[in-house]
């Protein structure tokens, strides 16, 4: 039988949440152990599109919302980490693009430019043309309007690369999970086994959250998911775009970002209006082919005769909102010893990990002394979807 171990804070799930929280605490003094189950960042971390955006898209219809002004402060937070000044040394995480662009096509740029003009987003958009357009709009026969938003772009396997290496010796790769408890009071888990006591534990695996509180006989808090179908393509032709394609509604009528292959070519990865409840109704072939023919209505001058494509499937997992909504913030349930999180997406793992310090802080939880932690069976890294689907 295994030693019995025992932290301040036990984490489970090992994507950017999770691991952006450890990172914080471990900074903070805390003595933690994360558990993942498969890889880290291999739920919906490594799927995203690595936009570290500030809200400006959620303003495209009507003045800045609660989510808008929630999430406006990401950005810098993030580039400050970047930097290697902020909460967290991130200073060795590529960046893919320091701005991310919204392109409007020729026919509706006329009521964008009165929008931009507006109090709600002046001073974080500006027009782009000529030489300072993003590589791919860069043809003669592009006749849009294109802004630049002062936006991140992110090589999120990096970032799940820095962020393992900021947990130190506290990753654990485990499978099954059980309440340790006394009196009735929850005071750890066992895990594949063995004994590990904590002051607090928190549970930040996404989709796999669901599981977890099912395992622990709880039933609150309830999830969602909500679907989407993205469209990964790699061609020789394609240069990097990063940026929301406008259309009539209030999301992107298509959301671009382009990843580097390791042959060197580059991918682009399109979510948007296209990955949302009309693209998770297509089948793959009829998601490629509205795909496709989004692209070369749009851009018609990129060449796709050698393009490789593919589909993958993502659900976005949330705490329940009725009606399937988006949530505006990240969202932190607390139940005794126990802490259940959604950061809601990317951006915001930075507040997720707010509110669960905010939390130990009104508790007054102190990091305990610790014995060292002993060699641990250590979770891989997740690989990017369009390494093992586009080869």
């Amino acid at each position: 039988m295994a030693e019995s171990l025992s932290t301040d804070v036990l984490i489970l799930g090992g994507g950017i949440a999770g691991l952006w929280l450890n990172a914080r605490l471990r900074k903070q003094g805390f003595a933690t152990l994360l558990v993942e189950n498969a890889s880290l960042g291999g739920g919906q971390s490594v799927k995203s599109q690595g936009i570290i955006h500030g809200g400006a898209k959620y303003a495209l219809h009507g003045a800045l919302t609660g989510a808008s002004e929630a999430i406006a402060d990401m950005p810098r937070r993030w580039r400050e980490a970047l930097a290697g000044s902020g909460e967290l040394d991130l200073s060795g995480v590529r960046l893919l693009s320091d701005a991310h662009y919204l392109w409007s096509p020729g026919t509706l740029a006329g009521n964008l430019t009165s929008f931009f003009a507006s109090k709600a987003v002046r001073g974080r958009v500006d027009q782009v043309k000529g030489d300072a357009l993003p590589p791919a709009l860069q043809h003669p026969k592009f006749k849009g309007k294109v802004y630049r938003l002062a936006e991140l772009v992110l090589d999120v396997p990096s970032l799940i690369n820095r962020l393992a290496e900021l947990a130190g010796d506290g990753l654990l790769a485990a499978r099954e999970i059980e309440p340790l408890l006394e009196d009735g009071q929850l005071k750890g888990l066992r895990i594949d086994g063995r004994e590990v006591r904590a002051q607090r534990i928190v549970l930040s695996a996404g989709a796999g959250n669901q599981g977890l509180i099912e395992a622990l006989g709880l039933s609150q808090p309830a999830m969602q998911r909500r679907p989407l179908h993205m469209v990964m393509v790699k061609a020789p032709s394609l240069k990097p775009l990063y940026a929301h394609c406008l259309g009539g509604g209030p999301k992107p009528r298509v959301t671009v970002t382009s990843h580097p292959a390791a042959d060197g070519q580059w991918v682009w990865y399109l979510g948007g209006d296209l990955a949302e409840a009309d693209g998770v109704a297509r089948s793959e072939a009829e998601q490629i082919a509205a795909a496709e023919q989004e692209l070369r209505q749009l851009l018609p001058w990129i060449d796709l005769s050698a393009a490789q494509w593919a589909t993958l499937r993502v659900d976005r997992a949330e705490p329940a909102q009725s009606g399937l909504v988006r949530p505006d913030n990240a969202f932190l349930h607390e139940q005794g010893a126990l802490l259940v999180g959604w950061p809601t997406k990317l951006a915001l793992a930075p507040d997720f990990a707010d509110r669960v310090l905010a939390a130990f802080a009104r508790d007054s939880l102190r990091p305990a002394h610790h014995s060292p932690l002993p060699a641990l069976p250590r979770p891989p890294v997740a690989q990017p979807a369009w390494e093992e689907l586009l080869g």
